[in-house]
C-alpha cells in the first residue's frame, strides 16, 4: 500500500509530490528493490490499510504518525499534525485512538498534548507553540481559536479572539509575504480595530524566542480590558512585572 509521503500526497495532507514512491508491506512480504520506491516493513500493515480507497493507501490517521515518528524534529512532528486537522482530514478523536495504539511512539506525549480537547483548534505549529508557551504556562484565559468573522461580505477567522477582553491574537508563522497577502493582513486587522477590538500580531520568532515577553505583552493588552490573572512561568518572568504594573 501507498505510505508515508505518498499516501499524503493523494490525502491531500501535503502538496510537495514525493521524490521518491513510499510503499509499505507487512513482515510476512519480501519486495525486490526497485530504484525510485522506498519499502517500508511494518508489524501494523493490515491495520493501517485503509479499508475501501484504491489504490491501496495508509489511513491518514496512519500517514500523520508515520510522518509524525519519522520526523526530525518536535514542530515537524507536530506539523502534521496540525496540518491534517486544519484541511479537515481527521478528527482529534480519530488520532487519538490511532495514537493510542502506539505506546512506544516516538514524540508521543508532546503529540498526546495537541489532541487534548483544550487544545481543539490548533491549526499550525505556531499555534500549538503559542498554546504550549505563551497561554498555558502564563495563566492567560483560553481564547476562541479560528474564530469567525465577516469581512467585505467573506468569512475571515481571527488566530485567537479573547471575546470577554475584546482582544485578538494574530499569529504569523510566514517568513515572507506577497504585497496581496500583506494587505489582507492589513484589512483584517484594520477592521478588527473598527469595531473596537485590539489586535496584537506576532511572527514565529516572537513566540519561539520571547514567549515570555509576548505573554506579558498579551496581559497587559488583557489586564487594560479587565483581566485580573496571569502568572510568571519563573522568577525572571516579565508577566510578573506587568501584573503588578496593572495593579
Amino acid at each position: 500500500m501507498l505510505s508515508y509521503e505518498s499516501a499524503a500526497e493523494i490525502a491531500g495532507l501535503t502538496d510537495k509530490p514525493a521524490r521518491v514512491i513510499h510503499v509499505t508491506v507487512p513482515p510476512t512480504r519480501r519486495v525486490t528493490s526497485v530504484p525510485g520506491i522506498q519499502v517500508h516493513v511494518s508489524e501494523r500493515a493490515e491495520r493501517a490499510r485503509h479499508p475501501a480507497k484504491l489504490p491501496p493507501r495508509t489511513t491518514v490517521e496512519e500517514t500523520v504518525l508515520d510522518l509524525a515518528a519519522a520526523a526530525a524534529s518536535l514542530d515537524d512532528a507536530v506539523g502534521w499534525v496540525t496540518r491534517a486537522l486544519g484541511r479537515g482530514l481527521t478528527t482529534q478523536a480519530e488520532l487519538r485512538a490511532a495514537l493510542d495504539l502506539r505506546p512506544r511512539m516516538r514524540w508521543r506525549r508532546r503529540l498526546a498534548e495537541v489532541l487534548q480537547p483544550d487544545a481543539e483548534g490548533l491549526h499550525s505549529v505556531l499555534e500549538y507553540r503559542y498554546h504550549r508557551d505563551v497561554e498555558r504556562p502564563h495563566g492567560l484565559p483560553a481564547g476562541t481559536r479560528q474564530a469567525q468573522f465577516r469581512l467585505g461580505g467573506r468569512n475571515a477567522y481571527r488566530d485567537r479572539y479573547y471575546q470577554q477582553y475584546q482582544t485578538v491574537v494574530e499569529l504569523d508563522g510566514r517568513a515572507t509575504h506577497t504585497v496581496d497577502k500583506r494587505w489582507q493582513d492589513i484589512r483584517r486587522d484594520n477592521a478588527t480595530s473598527a469595531a473596537g477590538i485590539a489586535t496584537l500580531r506576532y511572527s514565529w520568532l516572537d513566540v519561539t524566542r520571547y514567549p515570555c515577553q509576548v505573554a506579558a505583552e498579551v496581559s497587559r493588552a488583557l489586564a487594560a480590558r479587565g483581566f485580573a490573572g496571569g502568572k510568571p512561568c519563573s522568577p525572571g518572568c516579565p508577566v510578573g512585572q506587568a501584573r503588578s504594573a496593572s495593579r
